[in-house]
């Protein structure tokens, strides 16, 4: 949206009076435009691409649901390590007594 937005800013520029009266500005503005209309078509082909990738995407994951399962067996053991690390971090900032020895050892 933000570089249809720039096209038609650079469309209404080349429009205005002045490029007719000062052929710099009309230089400058048709330059500008130029550029806009390359950003835009290149942003258009990236979002295509990015569209055909996803689509590949949901091929593989319904090929492979292996995959699929190692995915989500990673992520539960990534929240798991996380939240085993926090009590490691809580139990170290406490008073080393005994119980709180063999915690932080388990």
């Amino acid at each position: 949206a933000m570089s249809k937005s720039a096209v038609k800013i650079s469309s209404d520029l080349l429009s205005n009076p002045l490029c007719e009266q000062e052929p710099s500005f009309l230089e400058m503005v048709t330059a500008f435009d130029t550029a806009m209309k390359r950003m835009d078509s290149f942003n258009q082909e990236k979002v295509n691409m990015d569209l055909a990738e996803e689509g590949e995407t949901r091929v593989f994951s319904s090929v492979f649901p292996s995959l699929n399962m190692a995915v989500k067996r990673r992520e539960q053991t990534l929240q798991d390590y996380k939240r085993l690390q926090s009590k490691v971090e809580k139990y170290e900032e406490k008073e080393k007594t005994g119980p709180v020895l063999t915690k932080l050892h388990q």
